[in-house]
């Protein structure tokens, strides 16, 4: 699904973001990607998004090398990913069912594929009543859930969450990682960056963690393994 292969990424600046990095996540897996801040965990996501290139190594994405995809070809890449944010970024001016819809027709879809998808997604997470509701009027949660719908509406194969549980209380927080979850069990491969240590333990993921650059531990049910 995903491999990195001998990837580093210095900037202009001189910084070694990454330095020599060999992943490959596989289909299907839920992993987390951890790490203190400025170890690597942002430029790892800005790859896999082709929002940066690397210096050196290549990076394959359901067997495409995403290094020689061509700048007209990115739009085309991302909506095979679904992302999360920890801001939500939704559109503040749309109700929910079109702040989800609008996903759709980024993509060109069917109106008469929309009108189907759209409540079908919002029922997953459990906002099949609030479809006229706007943003402002939900709770932090409520717009997780949103931002969750919109991600997962085109039905992509990999979806990536950035902080997503960050401007949340733990009880909610642990309601969207239960989603993830049910998204995960569907078939959807995840890649979570997170400082949520309690989170990662409780949930014994496969563990990804980043220290300087470079890998500094993997494995399966792991721990968070830093104190904050």
């Amino acid at each position: 699904m995903i491999e990195f292969k001998k990837v580093s990424k210095t900037y202009d600046n001189n910084v070694n973001a990454l330095i020599n990095v060999d992943v490959t996540i596989d289909r299907g897996e839920f992993v987390f990607l951890v790490g203190p801040s400025g170890a690597g965990k942002s430029t790892f996501i800005k790859l896999l998004l082709k929002e940066v290139d690397p210096t050196s190594g290549k990076i394959l994405v359901n067997s495409k090398d995403i290094t020689e995809i061509k700048r007209r070809e990115i739009p085309y890449y991302r909506r095979k990913i679904g992302m999360v944010f920890q801001d939500f970024r939704l559109i503040p001016n749309l109700n929910v069912y079109e702040n989800v819809a609008f996903a759709m027709r980024v993509v060109e879809a069917a109106p008469k594929d929309i009108r189907k998808r759209v409540p079908m997604v919002l029922s997953l997470v459990g906002l099949s009543e609030k479809y006229k509701v706007f943003p402002h009027e939900l709770s932090g949660g409520e717009q997780q859930r949103v931002s969750l719908a919109r991600a997962m509406v085109n039905n992509p194969s990999l979806l990536i969450a950035d902080e997503p549980t960050g401007n949340l209380d733990p009880e909610t927080a642990m309601d969207i990682m239960n989603l993830l979850d049910d998204i995960n069990r569907a078939g959807t491969t995840i890649l979570m960056a997170t400082h949520a240590k309690d989170i990662v333990d409780q949930m014994k993921k496969r563990v990804i963690a980043i220290e300087k650059g470079t890998v500094a531990r993997d494995e399966q049910r792991g721990r968070y393994g830093y104190e904050d």
